[in-house]
């Protein structure tokens, strides 16, 4: 996607909390991609200008081998059900609270995991019988886990931000990077992974 320039680009995926941290500490960085507007505003002194680049929701997640119905957030309360969520500094753990609240829900025995890509994992393996992620993330899993909608009432949109990190070693790639997510080109790679449009 990324060889107008003849630059390779290397990604380094985690929660946005830990990234916004990497980068306040002086890690190297060209640019910033958050899953949330929150931890875009703890750098905004070491980044350039943010704009949004794509809106995600949440989606419930289980597992394939998973006998027993999952149809609604409700259904997260039940009595011996295991539930992974992110934790509550990680945009997805954030958002996940959000919105079992909007639904009156309480989860009390659910597992906080380090990001996204754990409860994800937790669940593909069966170690979780359930937990709430975004869309996207359940549609990577394939046919390894199946997603129950969130109804627009209960669900929370994440917009998701990106800017050029003001001492980017590589600046004008960067720069390009950037130009590449918002074009046209890059908008239709990110619907095709389920994003939703920034606007």
């Amino acid at each position: 996607m990324f060889r107008a320039l003849g630059t390779k680009a290397t990604f380094d995926f985690g929660a946005s909390s830990a990234l916004a941290f990497q980068i306040r500490q002086g890690a190297p960085a060209d640019v910033f991609a958050s899953a949330d507007e929150k931890n875009m505003r703890k750098v905004a002194s070491l980044v350039e200008k943010p704009v949004v680049f794509a809106r995600n929701r949440l989606e419930i997640v289980v597992g394939k081998r998973y006998p027993r119905r999952v149809t609604s957030l409700a259904d997260l309360a039940r009595p011996g059900l295991t539930v992974a969520l992110c934790a509550k500094q990680v945009p997805c753990g954030s958002s996940a609270d959000r919105a079992l609240a909007s639904a009156d829900v309480t989860v009390g025995n659910a597992s906080r995991e380090e990001n996204v890509a754990a409860v994800l994992t937790k669940v593909e393996l069966g170690e979780a019988d359930a937990g709430i992620v975004y869309v996207t993330d359940v549609r990577s899993a394939g046919a390894r886990a199946e997603g129950v909608p969130i109804p627009d009432t209960q669900n929370i949109i994440t917009a998701y931000p990106i800017a050029v990190v003001r001492k980017a070693p590589h600046r004008t790639a960067a720069e390009a990077f950037v130009k590449l997510v918002l074009s046209p080109k890059g908008q239709r790679v990110l619907r095709s992974f389920g994003f939703l449009p920034p606007r």
